[in-house]
């Protein structure tokens, strides 16, 4: 039988069929044109940012820097999801093998995790800024950055790797089909026939561990920030502190409610529909994308001045 291969100890489907959203198979051609639309207009705003960061001298500073990486990081979150949601909406199923499927579950947890680790980068840059202005540029140095981003980088694959990694481990006899437009940890492991407590224990456990952490340090991180920032004497440079602060801050309360409001109603809300389940996945996995590039564009002040004058050199 197609999709079979025979382990140790029970036969396991290696593809599986990614049906969207299940309940709308019927209207299905009706969610191209909306979902293609918000994946070009994600890629256009992030990409317009972070342009505008690369080709203006005086952006090139670490705070830009790593608001151009958190863009660039969306980009690859909508695109690891976006266009195979896409073709799922186009065509009845969309084919996915198990390798596939495992490999699109890390870059989504990936790239949620990582998002929020440069947030944590974020934050002790503008804490060096503004709590210790004088040595800001002998602290924040540019291999200083990228180690850094290094450890982001290894800190979310050392998170993601324990569920991806179990799940790899799981029989999936049960079914083929699964009920998401993409391969989201607990979509496929209820496919399984096995005795899944330990992968849902330990996913359940890092997520919890992950943000409690990540919000505790964000806290703390800012609570100094603002402390400081109201400390500053001349109220241009407070304006500009807590400005950008509030930037932060948005993105920030953007990126945790929308994954954590998911979590919670898929937990608590057992009696809600599939499509609502996944609607909410979409919703926490795109609106961060979305959203950032508006708050860094529109609240910053060098980004927001630096915009009109690329349109005005690439006029006639």
């Amino acid at each position: 039988m197609s999709g079979w291969s025979n382990g140790s100890s029970s036969l396991s489907y290696t593809s599986f069929l990614l049906v969207g959203f299940p309940g709308l198979q019927e209207s299905r051609t009706l969610l191209v044109l909306p979902f293609l639309s918000l994946y070009l207009v994600i890629i256009s705003a992030n990409a317009l940012v972070i342009y505008t960061v690369a080709a203006q001298q005086r952006l090139h500073q670490p705070m830009y820097a790593l608001i151009a990486l958190l863009l660039a990081v969306n980009i690859c979150a909508a695109t690891t999801v976006v266009p195979a949601m896409v073709f799922s909406f186009s065509n009845h199923f969309n084919r996915i093998s198990l390798p596939r499927c495992l490999f699109q579950m890390f870059c989504i947890y990936f790239l949620i995790a990582f998002d929020c680790s440069i947030l944590l980068v974020m934050a002790l840059d503008r804490y060096v800024a503004i709590c210790c202005p004088l040595r800001y540029p002998e602290i924040i140095t540019t291999p200083l950055l990228t180690g850094l981003v290094g450890v982001a980088a290894a800190r979310s694959t050392c998170i993601v790797a324990p569920v991806v990694g179990l799940a790899s481990r799981v029989h999936f006899c049960r079914s083929n089909v699964i009920y998401h437009f993409a391969c989201e940890h607990m979509a496929l492991m209820k496919l399984s026939c096995g005795d899944i407590s330990l992968n849902k224990t330990v996913g359940l456990a890092v997520r919890i561990f992950n943000r409690v952490l990540d919000m505790v340090l964000l806290g703390a991180s800012y609570s100094h920030i603002i402390h400081a920032a109201f400390r500053i004497s001349s109220a241009g440079a407070r304006s500009k502190a807590l400005n950008t602060c509030s930037s932060h801050l948005l993105v920030i309360f953007t990126v945790y409610s929308s994954t954590m409001s998911s979590s919670i109603v898929y937990r608590v809300a057992r009696t809600t529909s599939q499509d609502v389940h996944n609607l909410l996945s979409a919703f926490y996995l795109l609106l961060p994308c979305l959203v950032n590039p508006i708050i860094y564009g529109a609240k910053t002040k060098e980004i927001r001045q630096h915009l009109p004058r690329l349109f005005l050199r690439a006029g006639p």
